[in-house]
């Protein structure tokens, strides 16, 4: 017999499929259709619209992939249709294919005077239209053929994410360009039946209620004529309206319901395909705003915000007004949803600088929330910086991606490296992009993991990744599940209003200590290697500009180059949104990425040669400028001047014994032998050995890299059961051999890849730096370097933004085990107590880190090996199937004897090294500080423009420190400021002439304001 809840189930589907859906446009009336293909990148309107435009019959093929075809669309509303209880409305479909919005064709609707209508996509194919019968239509659709990259296998190499390779036949085919007559009650009908149909899913079998739900739901088939729709759905809304209007239970789940549309700044489309997207998303959001009062809208990404004020201004002009109604709401106060692991610490802060500006400027709003739903993971630095952004909350979602463990909170404190502490919320609903359905809603009831002590939840909803934002339908869900009974309630609110209210209902939350490790995604710390260089690179040349620009406007009235900085500051942040910095783009978005990287490094040059200059004055005397933190070569930091000469008993001797070189600088001896390898890295101070006995260190090793979903994402633990050392020597030779350096240079091949590695040695430094210079042509491998070193290292220290974090070396737990790869910015550190050494780097960010027990039984000394292995490369086929192809140089230093502070000069050194310039005089110290626990991260001038040099600075030790700061210029006071230089206390701080003693807590940061500055 069958399952009559089943026999019910399938009534109500065919139901609603067959009557209620057809019915719901009552007349359809074809429009007259003529087209323009646009021959290369999108146009305006004001462009477009004076082209020649050919006849186009619905039905027909439109555009190549990422082409655009400008629809003219013309007709009259037929006289004879009726207004009451109907909407007169655009209906198109350029060729909507299954699947979720934003990862296929979209189209942006436009008036005769190049007002923007509406957009139509997938799933919100209908524009409402301000004419009545027997108006005349005269519309613009801007239609974009965006391939969908993903396809039906998601992780397959695609051709179509290059411009270049992406082909010329078209994929879309138009099917509907009418004009239509929406049946309102039908439609309110069909979302009704939605709700109450997705609800009693969710129910238990043994509730009333969901027997009541179902019960209802056929009355309501019977209710309904078949051959009337139209004038019986009335009757089915009653049957419907007392199971509507049951109110939900006192103790339901309460869920403040965000209007939002989580667009990625670029992933499987283009940065230019990004800013279309922005545009119709928001013209779709502004439209909903029209039709409901109660309906707003989180939008998160200054950049977002100032593309359209560049490319739709009128666009931006209707959204100004929605935001100062309140109903358009900024969040996150960041240029981008940028990544949080790789970024450096300056550049973190740059982003709250530059979004939150944007946003104040513009506005007049000081967002006080952090919105990042989609990074890959959450540096343990974000608390610090949040706070001294002047927000007070974060939201994320992205941990529910984890594969091993489940976070034990959604809403928390959140405590930094610092001790900082920001209250959280990571919703249960585990969605950025919910649909406010039943499941949604349950979900996120079911899920919620502070039951007892609060009962109060956020869900974003709206389609996103690709755009398209929350439709009318959402809108209706949200209205029926206000109050429901079986249901969580459902209240449209801002995000402010939520964490507000979830902060008074959970006064003493509990504490998640350290960083937001994403158990997932581990590959993005290492693909697309040249735009992590690119990032990288342009970090520190920014640092070097900004240093420069702002000691040659107060010593040589040099003028700061603001425009300059400002745009270089803004690609960069843009690149460093979360899907472009950490490799997961499709390959035309690196070819721009790049060519970014490329402009913004000539930018910066300019104004580090000028500004040197300046300084230096006309001369021939030949000097070294050091920008960075730590004196390098005798030069003082944060100025210039000579090198010490340094004597030949401090010089470098290489010795050759049989296959061996030997290099020794009195401080380390280092041998390479006959396979090319490092057999031996001896601290001559110490005397100690620092590669493990039976092992050597510098050793390339590849592995096979088959995730099992995600490529460019991941990298799959079962990687490590799949690796071998690369063996082969082409050639081993000394090419440099003189008293102040030596050079062993060693050749090797494998597969299609070449490998050149330079082991160096210097005077006068207990570092061996190694550069790999490799012509990678490897598919789905992964290229590691390892140091495998005799020290007993329970954890490693790695470098963050401002500091560092400690993760264990040992997979005692299940979160240690699934940490299996780690990200570090320029150094990690391993040791003991009263021993250490440093692995610096100059562009790697993704390490693994483990240690391995030498047993006496078997042979071993019984001692500890630790394990630090780089991983340079990664050769993924998805979503850019050419990955990382091509030649790389990738540089890392060894240093022994080092704590962590050696550590961050060591990463400073390889990062910033003095630049050689020739002028007449040196060049004092901008800035001095007299503990080198306390590091100077940035120093320029004021964004007010007021005159005022703002330097930023932070405890790298991780412990307590008192600094005495020297300022080489006169100032008239100092305060204490925020990121945004917005003083934090209104006294200013105690100087004793140009010196002023900071105290600090491990890992602050602080930001100083120097006013009244003049030369010294």
């Amino acid at each position: 017999m069958p399952d009559p809840v089943s026999f019910v189930d399938l009534r109500i589907r065919r139901f609603v499929s067959e009557r209620v859906t057809p019915a719901i446009y009552r007349e359809r009336e074809p429009l007259t259709v003529t087209a323009w293909d646009v021959p290369g990148e999108p146009v305006p309107f004001s462009d477009a619209v004076g082209q020649e435009f050919r006849p186009f019959t619905v039905g027909e093929e439109w555009s190549r992939p990422w082409g655009t075809t400008w629809f003219h669309l013309t007709g009259t509303i037929p006289a004879e249709w009726t207004t009451e209880g109907t909407a007169i409305e655009l209906l198109l479909d350029l060729g909507f294919v299954t699947g979720h919005p934003g990862f296929q064709a979209e189209g942006l609707v436009w008036d005769t005077d190049g007002n923007i209508v509406k957009a139509v996509e997938p799933m919100n194919n209908a524009v409402p239209l301000r004419l009545g019968p027997g108006d005349a239509i005269d519309l613009y659709v801007e239609a974009a053929s965006n391939p969908d990259v993903q396809g039906e296998s998601v992780y397959a190499p695609t051709h179509l994410g290059d411009l270049a390779t992406s082909g010329d036949e078209p994929l879309y085919r138009t099917r509907i360009m009418d004009v239509a007559l929406r049946d309102v009650t039908v439609w309110e009908l069909a979302q009704d039946i939605w709700t109450l149909d997705g609800l009693w899913r969710e129910l238990g079998d043994e509730l009333p209620r969901r027997a009541e739900i179902l019960r209802g739901l056929e009355r309501v088939i019977d209710a309904v004529d078949p051959d009337d729709v139209a004038g019986t759905a009335q009757a089915g809304r009653d049957v419907l309206a007392p199971l509507l209007a049951s109110p939900a239970y006192a103790s339901a789940h309460r869920l403040v319901a965000v209007g939002h549309a989580h667009i990625d700044s670029a992933w499987l489309w283009p940065v230019r395909e990004t800013i279309r997207k922005c545009a119709r998303t928001f013209s779709n959001v502004l439209a909903l705003m029209d039709e409901n009062d109660e309906f707003l809208f989180a939008c998160s990404s200054a950049q977002q915000f100032a593309w359209m004020k560049e490319f739709y201004p009128d666009l931006f002009a209707r959204i100004r007004e929605r935001v100062l109604e309140g109903r358009f709401v900024p969040v996150g106060g960041m240029w981008v949803e940028s990544d949080t692991n790789l970024p450096g610490g300056e550049a973190m802060a740059r982003q709250f600088v530059a979004g939150k500006g944007f946003f104040l400027r513009e506005f007049g709003i000081d967002t006080p929330e952090v919105w990042l739903p989609d990074s890959f993971g959450y540096s343990a630095a974000m608390p610090q910086i949040v706070r001294a952004s002047g927000s007070r909350y974060f939201l994320t979602q992205k941990p529910s991606w984890n594969e091993t463990n489940v976070m034990p909170h959604h809403t928390f404190a959140w405590e930094g490296i610092d001790g900082t502490r920001v209250f959280t919320h990571f919703p249960p609903v585990d969605t950025y992009n919910a649909v406010l359905s039943a499941e949604d809603l349950h979900r996120a009831q079911r899920q919620y993991k502070e039951k007892g002590d609060a009962n109060a939840s956020l869900v974003p909803f709206g389609y996103g990744d690709g755009g398209g934002g929350p439709t009318r339908e959402m809108v209706a869900a949200a209205e029926r599940t206000k109050s429901l009974e079986g249901s969580p309630t459902v209240e449209m609110a801002s995000p402010l209003s939520f964490f507000e209210r979830a902060e008074a209902e959970l006064p003493k939350p509990p504490v998640w200590s350290g960083e937001l490790y994403l158990e997932f995604h581990r590959g993005t710390y290492t693909s697309q290697a040249r735009t992590k260089r690119g990032n990288r690179r342009s970090e520190h040349l920014l640092r070097e500009a900004e240093l420069w620009a702002t000691a040659a406007s107060i010593r040589a009235g040099l003028e700061y180059p603001w425009a300059e900085l400002d745009e270089a500051w803004h690609t960069v942040l843009l690149n460093q949104f979360h899907d472009i910095l950490p490799g997961s783009s499709i390959a035309w978005v690196y070819e721009v990425a790049e060519a970014h990287y490329e402009r913004v490094a000539g930018v910066l040059e300019g104004i580090v040669e000028r500004s040197l200059a300046a300084l230096a004055g006309a001369g021939e005397n030949v000097l070294l400028a050091n920008a960075g933190p730590y004196g390098v070569d005798g030069v003082p930091a944060l100025g210039g001047g000579s090198a010490s000469a340094g004597t030949d008993a401090d010089g470098v001797r290489v010795d050759r014994s049989g296959d061996d070189i030997t290099l020794d600088n009195g401080l380390l001896r280092v041998v390479i032998d006959g396979e090319g390898l490092v057999s031996s890295l001896f601290d001559v101070v110490a005397e100690r050995e620092l590669v493990a006995p039976g092992e050597r260190a510098g050793q390339l090793w590849i592995y096979r890299d088959t995730p099992a979903q995600w490529d460019a994402w991941d990298i799959d633990v079962h990687y490590q059961r799949h690796g071998s050392a690369i063996t082969v020597v082409d050639a081993i030779e000394v090419v440099s051999e003189d008293a102040r350096r030596a050079v062993v240079r060693v050749t090797r091949s494998h597969g299609e890849s070449t490998f050149v590695q330079e082991f160096a040695l210097a005077a006068d430094r207990p570092t061996l730096d190694l550069t790999t210079d490799v012509d990678w042509h490897e598919r789905q491998k992964l290229l590691k370097l390892a140091f495998p070193l005799d020290v007993h290292a329970e954890r490693a220290s790695s470098e963050i933004q401002f500091g560092h974090i400690n993760r264990p070396t040992h997979a005692n737990t299940s979160w240690d085990a699934a940490r299996f790869e780690t990200s570090a910015h320029r150094w990690v550190h391993v040791g003991e107590p009263g021993y250490g050494v440093a692995v610096a780097n100059d562009s790697t960010y993704g390490h693994d880190i483990t240690r391995s027990t030498r047993e006496v039984d078997r042979g071993g000394d019984g001692g500890t090996t630790t394990l630090v292995r780089e991983s340079l490369l990664r050769a993924p086929t998805f979503p850019d199937p050419h990955a990382d192809q091509g030649r790389h140089v990738l540089r890392t230093s060894i240093r022994v004897g080092a704590d962590v502070l050696d550590a961050a000069a060591e990463g400073y050194r390889l990062n910033i090294p003095p630049r050689e310039i020739t002028g007449a005089d040196e060049i004092a110290p901008v800035l001095t500080v007299d503990d080198t626990a306390v590091v100077v991260e940035a120093v320029k001038l004021a964004e007010d423009r007021s005159g005022d040099v703002v330097v930023r600075l932070y405890e790298a030790r991780g412990s307590k420190a008192r600094s005495r700061v020297t300022a080489g210029f006169a100032f008239a006071s100092v305060t204490e400021t925020d990121l945004l230089e917005r003083d934090v206390d209104q006294q200013a701080l105690v100087a004793d002439d140009d010196t002023l003693t900071l105290s600090l807590r491990p890992f602050q940061l602080v930001t100083l304001r120097f006013h009244g500055v003049t030369p010294r």
